[in-house]
């Protein structure tokens, strides 16, 4: 009998906010002195009160409505109790009975994945483990940080399916601008909640259906949640086939190893005693506040898709690079707002219509794509070092797609305005780089080629073309990719259907 996953995620995202959840201390994930943003409310002195941090609970509203969920209007913050040695006051003050978002949803691959909730708490501290060492640190920099935690429904089905969500919605965190969501440096931390059942059970809508659930935690990447989701899989498969039964518990990733391994019996929500937070007071949201973060939200994703196709025609790979990398994607279009400013001015006369601006968005792309990443090398465009203005490159591909430079020089040209930052005219100008377009100057340099070369001239005369390809790649070696090609294939075809020079 086979087994068939069911996968819920609980997702924690450290928020990008100058100062932590209740206190003034500074939030700052690039800290390496330990206990250095600390203070006597984030590690939890008897006396002192909390306050809330505004911009968290604006970035969770924004998020939950970014992510389809129904915001509610009135909220509050309660104790989660339990005892571990990286929580200062003992217990944590979280949301449980009225998270700030419910009942949402993210798409991905044309599947909905249903968010149970999105909640609003405070991260714990850090706990270091010194190699060969029989005891532990403490680091309470992290303590105290907003943390928004998502659950989703358990809709996931399969390891790429959970990992293609956790990608998702890192995606959307940046585009919102809520987190970094830098997952090496824990800003993003993935649980997984996982059981199995039989796989002649089609209908989740029967709990009895259900496995016993065993959680996951912290997996730290993209690629742990995937391989521990794989491993989970392959063990409870393994038990059950056996036909003893799984233990609800919680187990940790060891990465080196690749398998996961007890950690404790899992807990559950009565076990933490929640009670209201008696330090602050509950939130009530009006509806004309939430359309203000909501008229706030960016272009998202999956929205950016659909235009860039609309608009581009880019190839899917070309789509994902932009979508993925957001200023590279950002300078594509502000360099086709030049070209096509450029066209409505008719600064090309008739050479350039509005028509062809999609074939003008292919060669832009093309360009970016290719010569330009491996020029910037992981580097990006909004870096010091990044001297090409979109202006420049508008020019520089309109000379490419008018065919006044070949794609020799085109390479040369860019390699040139990468390093100083100067427009494409100057360089040209300046480096001697101009095409040679005059038909008698070619024909010329094309009879002399063609005399080096008489037995690709018979080859051609005696028809096979690909020896045509040969003599104008001489040809451009021979001007070291001055010539225009277009002219020169012409004058070169002429020249061969004539038996004398």
């Amino acid at each position: 009998m086979g087994y068939k996953p069911t996968i819920g995620l609980e997702i924690h995202i450290e928020l990008e906010t100058n100062s932590k959840m209740f206190c003034s201390c500074k939030n700052d994930p690039d800290e390496t002195q330990p206990n250095t943003n600390v203070c006597s409310i984030c590690m939890g002195h008897p006396g002192t009160l909390p306050v809330i941090n505004k911009e968290a609970v604006y970035k969770v509203i924004k998020t939950a409505q970014a992510l389809n969920c129904q915001v509610q209007e009135r909220t509050f913050f309660e104790r989660k109790n339990y005892f571990y040695p990286d929580l200062p006051k003992g217990y944590q003050i979280s949301q449980y009975a009225a998270p700030i978002g419910k009942n949402g949803y993210l798409e991905i691959s044309g599947k909905k994945i249903r968010i149970e909730r999105i909640h609003l708490e405070e991260d714990t501290g850090k706990l270091i483990h010194p190699e060969g060492m029989d005891f532990s640190l403490v680091d309470f920099n992290r303590a105290g940080i907003p943390l928004m935690e998502l659950v989703t429904e358990p809709d996931i089905e399969s390891a790429k399916e959970a990992r293609e969500f956790a990608r998702q919605l890192q995606l959307i965190l940046r585009y919102l601008e809520v987190s970094q969501a830098n997952m090496e440096k824990g800003q993003m931390r993935v649980e997984v909640n996982i059981s199995l059942r039989k796989t002649e059970h089609q209908s989740l809508n029967v709990k009895s259906e259900l496995g016993t659930k065993v959680e996951i935690k912290n997996l730290n990447s993209l690629r742990a949640v995937e391989k521990a989701i794989e491993y989970e899989i392959k063990r409870q498969s393994e038990i059950l086939a056996k036909g003893q039964k799984i233990i609800q518990e919680t187990r940790g990733w060891d990465e080196k190893k690749e398998i996961t391994s007890s950690q404790r019996r899992k807990e559950e929500a009565h076990d933490y005693r929640y009670f209201p937070e008696p330090d602050l007071p509950p939130l009530k949201f009006d509806k004309e506040f939430l359309e203000k973060i909501k008229a706030k939200i960016p272009e998202l994703p999956q929205q950016r898709r659909e235009r860039f196709q609309r608009e581009y025609q880019l190839s899917e790979k070309e789509i994902e690079l932009y979508i993925y990398q957001k200023e590279l994607g950002e300078f594509f279009e502000k360099v086709m707002s030049e070209l096509r400013n450029w066209i409505k001015e008719k600064r090309f006369q008739d050479r350039l219509k509005e028509s062809e601006f999609k074939n003008l968005a292919k060669i832009t792309s093309n360009y970016i794509a290719s010569d330009l990443q491996g020029l910037l090398a992981g580097k990006l465009v909004s870096s010091p070092d990044f001297k090409i203005t979109p202006e420049n490159f508008a020019e520089f591909c309109s000379m490419i797609y008018l065919k006044e430079i070949s794609s020799k020089i085109a390479k040369t040209l860019l390699v040139e305005m990468f390093r100083t930052g100067k427009d494409p005219s100057q360089i040209i100008e300046e480096k001697e780089l101009k095409q040679i377009t005059d038909s008698q100057e070619l024909e010329k340099i094309i009879k002399e080629v063609m005399e080096k070369n008489p037995q690709p001239v018979d080859d051609y005369r005696k028809g096979k073309e690909a020896a045509l390809q040969f003599l104008v790649g001489q040809v451009m070696k021979e001007t070291k990719g001055k010539a225009s090609p277009e002219i020169a294939n012409k004058i070169l075809k002429k020249l061969l259907e004539t038996r004398s020079l």
